[in-house]
């Protein structure tokens, strides 16, 4: 059986024809053509399309095609469902979802760029899906520091790092221009995102997601923006002038019941119950 696609695959379009290939049609014969010709090749050829829109073997919400494959085919292997979920996080870029979708990405994407012909891009991702199937079947158990040598040797450096910490942690590059780039932006940019910052950077989405909270007060690269956006209500609050629909205005909220509850959720008051407390606090000075 023939299955299409289009060129250029790197995660979904390796995933696929990986498990087409190891529990649906062990003799398939995968197709790679620029996007605009998949459906005419797929008539032409009589082959089955996939990951592309508007066909059956597509994305469905949240859920990518590799989970509508195993959906379809009624293929309940648990080392196949954790697969899922890495496949799914590193082709939505989530890597939230699962610890290894990170990894995913930056190896695929890293073949890809390397490796310019998709059958030889195909081969090498066989090899890369039998890896991963592997270890999701029989060693999602093992560590790489499971030898006590290595233990012993990773308590040492973990001892030293406590001791010398100014001597070893050292805060990258990339955190001291991101704290510039969002306190630049900040004030007329509200809805500044990981993906618009990434690409400021030069560093991935996935990277910077799992990295970012290290730099920032451990929070998320969302929580610490929301964090700002508060204190820029906060500063609004003491000012009269401003209404409470200009305010969640002015700091990006959706409307003033969206500004209601993430404010309050933050600091534990409604915007007009801090503001009051401000006015008593000004008061009490004055008197």
């Amino acid at each position: 059986m023939k299955w299409i696609t289009r060129e250029r695959p790197k995660i979904d379009r390796l995933a696929c024809p990986w498990l087409i290939k190891r529990f649906i049609d062990p003799e398939a014969e995968i197709i790679y053509v620029p996007f605009e010709q998949v459906n005419t090749e797929a008539k032409k050829q009589r082959a089955i399309p996939f990951d592309i829109p508007d066909v059956e073997y597509t994305h469905y919400g949240a859920r990518c095609t590799f989970d509508y494959f195993l959906e379809k085919h009624h293929i309940k292997d648990e080392a196949l469902q954790t697969m899922a979920l890495i496949v799914r996080g590193a082709d939505t870029d989530r890597p939230d979802l699962s610890r290894q979708s990170a990894g995913l990405w930056a190896i695929s994407a890293g073949l890809a760029h390397n490796i310019k012909d998709d059958q030889e891009l195909l081969k090498m991702g066989l090899v890369l899906y039998d890896a991963l199937y592997t270890w999701a079947k029989y060693l999602q158990k093992e560590k790489h520091t499971q030898n006590p040598v290595e233990n012993l040797l990773l308590d040492v450096y973990s001892k030293f790092i406590r001791k010398h910490p100014k001597g070893v942690k050292k805060t990258p590059v990339w955190v001291k221009e991101l704290k510039e780039i969002i306190q630049d932006q900040i004030d007329t940019n509200l809805s500044l995102s990981l993906k618009e910052v990434s690409a400021d950077l030069s560093i991935h989405p996935a990277y910077l997601s799992r990295e970012f909270s290290k730099h920032f007060e451990d929070l998320s690269f969302g929580e610490y923006i929301r964090k700002l956006r508060i204190e820029k209500a906060i500063t609004y609050l003491g000012q009269p002038k401003y209404s409470l629909t200009e305010i969640a205005y002015l700091t990006g909220f959706s409307d003033q019941s969206h500004f209601n509850r993430i404010f309050k959720k933050h600091t534990g008051k409604t915007p007009s119950v801090y503001r009051k407390s401000i006015q008593k606090g000004k008061a009490r000075t004055k008197g």
